[in-house]
């Protein structure tokens, strides 16, 4: 090899590793979970387990190509507001909410970020989507339960426990007990 040639591939070889680090790779996609339960809180922890499997088996691997960030509420409304205005800041691409406590907080600190909640009771109610039908906004998800369940609980009570009434005690408070 010729000295010319040696030096130009050494300089060449040199600048190699500065070109590499000044190239900026593409930004990896963010995933934000905002959930109103304790970090202790054991089915709690088994369906963030159960969220995260599933993303992984649809390819999104939390550190190799998306980045999952996760904030535990606790119970505790500051802490809920503080973490929701934490996760819109880190400009993830999807927000989930855990709770209409993790919902609300994330509505108010966002009308852009995709919000979709789960175990939310009454999102129409709350206000944070339209209608069912079309949500409208930033926000979609799943409640608790539909509507028509409720009767349909009462019916397979009936059917398993047909001995059994519901009685009211004194302060209004349903109990349930045994036919005489």
């Amino acid at each position: 090899m010729k000295r010319r040639e040696f030096i130009t591939l050494l300089g060449g070889a040199a600048a190699w590793p500065l070109a590499a680090s000044a190239q900026q790779g593409e930004r990896m996609p963010r995933i934000g979970v905002l959930t109103s339960f304790a970090s202790n809180d054991p089915a709690e922890q088994a369906y963030i387990l159960a969220f995260t499997q599933a993303l992984a088996q649809s390819g999104w691997i939390d550190g190799r190509n998306a980045r999952i960030d996760i904030r535990w509420g606790a119970g505790d409304p500051e802490h809920i507001r503080r973490y929701a205005a934490e996760l819109v800041a880190l400009a993830p691409g999807v927000i989930l909410a855990v709770s209409s406590a993790a919902t609300g907080p994330l509505l108010q600190a966002t009308r852009t970020v995709p919000v979709v909640f789960v175990e939310v009771g009454e999102p129409v109610g709350a206000g944070f989507v339209e209608s069912l039908a079309r949500p409208g906004g930033n926000a979609t998800g799943f409640m608790l339960f539909e509507y028509g369940i409720g009767a349909k609980w009462l019916e397979l009570l009936k059917e398993i426990a047909p001995g059994w009434r519901c009685a009211r005690s004194t302060c209004g408070v349903p109990t349930i007990s045994s036919a005489p």
